[in-house]
Order: C-alpha cells, then structure tokens, then sequence
C-alpha cells in the first residue's frame, strides 16, 4: 500500500498558487503619484534590456555591468546567479517595465516582471515578479541596480538557491539542485514512463513532454511558490501552471518535494508524477469551472489506471469510513481538498473524486469521461457546469450521479 502522508502529497496541485504571480496585473505606470519621467523609465528600461541579452549570451561583465560597481556582496550574489545558470536551456528572457517610482534624488524602485521560456518546453513565458532598486551615478549618468528581490506574494527562483543540474530524458527535462545527478536520473526516469502512459489515457494533443523542479528542500520549495513552508512538508510534488485554453497556453512545471517523494517506493513515485503529469496534459481543458473533485480525480484515474490497484488499496481512509457507517452524503466539495492539518478529510476527498471518474470509465465508458471532462472545463462559469455536462454527456442528473456513487462505494470499498 502507498505511504499515505506521500500519496496524499502527489494530488495536491498548486496551479491556484501560482494564478496570482503569473497572471498578475501591471503595477504603478508612469504617471501615477510618484512615478518616474518617461525618461527615467526610459533609460532603466535600457538597462533590463541589455541584462537580459547578456543573460542569454552567459556575458557574466555585461550582466555586471548593470550592478552599482559600489555593491560587493549584490554583484557576487549576481554573478553566483548567472554562474548557477550555465546549464539551463533558455530559448528567451526578457524584463516587462511595470512601473517606476521616485525615492528620492537619482533613486528609484521598479516593478518588473521576468519572463523566460526553458527551450523546448514552456509553450508560454513563464514570469516571476521582482522589484529592483536602482541608483544614478552623477558622474557617468548611469543607472546601477543597488538592489534585487522578489515582489511580495512573489516566488523565487530555482537558480538562486543554487547551481542547477539538468538531466534530460525522453519525454522530461529534470533541473535540480543540491540532488545527485542520480537522483535526478530516477525522477527523469519515472516521468518518462508517466508521460505516455498520461497520452495513453489522454488522448488529445498536448505537449508530450514535462518539465520537473527538484529543489534541495521542500523550504526550498515552498520558495519557488511563495508560500510558507510549513504548507508543503507532507506534499510530495505540485504542478504550476495557468488554466484555460489553446490561447493561454501554460508554462507549467512539476516541482517535488525531495523529501517527501523520497520517502515513497516506486509505485507511489509512478502515481505522483503521473497524477501531476495529468494536470500538464489536460491544463488547456480545465478552467475555473471545472470543479476539484473532477480535476483532482481525473488525474488519480489516470495514475491508476495501469497499476492494478484495488479499490480498497487505492482508497484506505474512504475504506474505512464506509465500513464504520460513514457513507459520504455528497461528492467531494472544493474546500475538502484545502490542506488544513486534516489528513483523513483530504484524503476521503481525494479518493472519492477518484471513484466518481472510475464510476464514470466503467459505467459510460473512457470516452464518456474524456467528454465530460471537457464539457465541464468548457462551461463559462463554475454554476451550472458538472449539472449541464452530466445531462448532455452522461443523460444524468447529479442527484443521479450521486446515488450510483454511494453505491459503488457501498460495494467496492465495503
């Protein structure tokens, strides 16, 4: 049986985290209080354009150069950086100017949001949101970055924590650091069976190929997401990435928890990254109408659909439920799956999305579930979404489709 504080982990996905840093709104622009001229502006946008070039070039002076010559400890951390960089495959990197404000004489602040691409893998920027502090020097009328961090609410990034492996499989691009080339191999290893076997049951197009963040730690981790750490000890993998569909196409990553997934064999391993694979594959399918138990049970079907587990291993906390008279009233709601402390509840809404899309396959067949799905994420609001796929795809109503479910509990898990 699956570890259960590591197969709770795999079907956590953070793509809500991250919704706010990659689609977040332009910030103050010249002419709100405080703003800096359209010169000043100007000329700091110069400078981000000329670090970015030398980012890609891997030009360690010319990345410098933007950096106050003053500032000892900011240039050796910059350069640490660009140094921890050396591997990475970058096809683009680019600063969006967001906003200046004045602090004072020859001060300012700026907003900027960077965006990069991984090349071969991110069908969109990825972006992260920084803010820099920048100096003029009066001699030479220059702009020199004094300062760098991340925007608040904002995540880090793998490079900084860091020099970064990268380990290329046949389906997945692993980029790890502070792990073994190894251990880097062996997670290559197990996405590159995931990926087909997610093609296999996901039959429609989509990248066929998958990013994988290995952090040292899973604070480490939970500074690539913004988040505290404390949210992430018992999460063995999440998925970054924006929903919606062809037009907003994601750059989405799976980030593991070492930790966490370290502590799992080789068939939870298999579930995690597979269940977290599914959420690349079908993110151009989902959208805010696609409800948790849906979304979270699709990929827990999708991870088991090969393993031969029985309903009573794959679903231990719902198991014992229904057999101490427990049977669940309702499917799943979303705040069932908010990580609060509360194992066994997340683990019953995990497993009962798993059962209901298993309800689905078996009794209206794969296909059936594939279209549901889709007609659910293809709603354009979250009311009405599950009630009018379940009558125009399945010929049910969720009054329907709730009892047939109690009863499959009843007898596969009693």
């Amino acid at each position: 049986m699956i570890d259960r504080r590591g197969r709770i982990a795999g079907r956590r996905t953070a793509g809500v985290l991250l919704a706010g840093l990659l689609l977040a709104s332009a910030c103050a622009a010249p002419g709100d209080d405080g703003a800096a001229p359209d010169s000043t502006a100007g000329d700091v946008r110069a400078v981000l354009d000329r670090r970015a070039a030398a980012v890609l070039h891997h030009d360690t002076d010319a990345y410098l150069a933007a950096v106050d010559p003053r500032a000892a400890g900011l240039r050796t951390a910059q350069r640490r950086e660009l140094d921890n960089l050396a591997d990475v495959p970058l096809s683009s990197w680019t600063y969006l100017l967001t906003g200046v404000r004045e602090q004072g004489t020859d001060r300012v602040t700026a907003d900027v949001r960077l965006r990069y691409r991984i090349k071969g893998y991110d069908a969109a920027p990825a972006s992260v949101d920084r803010v820099l502090d920048l100096r003029r020097d009066r001699a030479d009328g220059r702009w020199y970055i004094v300062g760098d961090r991340a925007a608040t609410d904002g995540g880090g990034l793998l490079w900084q924590q860091g020099a970064v492996r990268v380990v290329r499989g046949r389906h997945s691009l692993v980029l790890g650091v502070g792990r073994t080339q190894e251990e880097l191999r062996r997670i290559a290893g197990t996405a590159d069976r995931a990926v087909p076997a997610v093609s296999g049951a996901w039959p429609r197009p989509w990248a066929g190929r998958v990013l994988v963040l290995v952090p040292h730690t899973v604070e480490d981790m939970a500074g690539l997401l913004g988040s505290p750490g404390a949210n992430y000890r018992g999460i063995a993998a999440v998925t970054t990435g924006r929903t919606g569909g062809p037009d907003r196409a994601p750059a989405d990553r799976v980030i593991v928890n070492p930790q966490a997934y370290g502590m799992l064999a080789a068939l939870g391993q298999r579930v995690v990254l597979t269940h977290e694979i599914t959420h690349v594959a079908t993110r151009t399918s989902t959208s805010a109408a696609t409800a948790t138990w849906l979304s979270e049970g699709f990929a827990d079907w999708v991870a088991y659909r090969a393993e031969g587990r029985t309903a009573v291993q794959a679903a231990p906390e719902l198991a014992a439920a229904v057999r101490r008279g427990e049977l669940p009233a309702e499917l799943p709601t979303d705040e069932d799956f908010g990580f609060t402390g509360d194992s066994a509840r997340l683990a019953k809404a995990y497993e009962g999305g798993w059962l209901a899309c298993g309800l689905i396959a078996d009794h209206w067949g794969e296909e059936k579930l594939l279209a549901f799905y889709r007609a659910v994420g293809g709603h354009a609001g979250r009311d009405g979404a599950v009630e009018q796929a379940m009558q125009e795809v399945l010929a049910t109503t969720p009054q329907d489709f709730t009892a047939r479910w109690r009863e499959s509990l009843r007898s596969r898990l009693g």
